[in-house]
């Protein structure tokens, strides 16, 4: 069983910079796929930044020539915080870790049904 853990957090607010700091990750650890978080409304549907995590997703595709899969993300950050919340991290903590333990959940969401055996046809 393969664990996802968080590297780091690119804070950047422009996008050149954001995708430089992306490269470096890229280029440092080789990965095959990358996996973007997908927002939803709490029923499922789609909103705003849906459809910009899809053309994020596309852009890192169109970069760095790898795979990106889309992982639905609701609910990740109420898990990251419980998780936090277990391991006993303080506050000012969980708040600063909260978006590398999301990032974390939606990795291990990916992993988990990428390992889960496929239905026969």
């Amino acid at each position: 069983m393969r664990i996802a853990h968080p590297l780091t957090t690119i804070s950047a607010e422009e996008n050149a910079r954001r995708f430089d700091e992306i490269a470096k990750l890229v280029m440092e650890w080789r990965p095959v796929r990358l996996v973007v978080g997908l927002p939803m409304h709490p029923d499922g549907t789609e909103h705003e930044l849906s459809r910009l995590s899809r053309r994020f997703a596309r852009r890192l595709e169109g970069r760095f020539a790898l795979p990106v899969s889309l992982v639905d993300e609701r609910f990740t950050s109420v898990a990251a915080e419980s998780r936090l919340r277990e391991a006993g991290a303080p506050a000012p903590d969980r708040e600063k870790a909260l978006d590398a333990a999301a990032a974390s959940e939606i990795l291990q969401s990916w992993l988990e049904s990428a390992a889960a055996p496929k239905p026969s046809a």
